[in-house]
């Protein structure tokens, strides 16, 4: 069983500054996705599309404000 963790922010930043990590909006409304964007991170809609070729192993933070 794969078990959410919550990370602070300057880890999360961190992973995905250095690519360990794929930052992804937990919003799957675009307007919500353009006014809540972070830096590095892509839409939930993108995150789906993409989903078949993202590894298993890949860590995956999801955010919401």
């Amino acid at each position: 069983m794969i078990k959410a963790e919550r990370i602070n922010v300057e880890d999360a930043y961190r992973k995905v500054q250095a690519k360990e990590a794929l930052l992804v909006c937990g919003y799957n409304d675009q307007e919500k996705f353009k006014t809540m964007r972070l830096e590095g991170a892509i839409s939930y809609g993108e995150f789906e599309s993409r989903l078949p070729e993202i590894s298993r192993d890949q860590e995956i933070i999801f955010y919401c404000a």
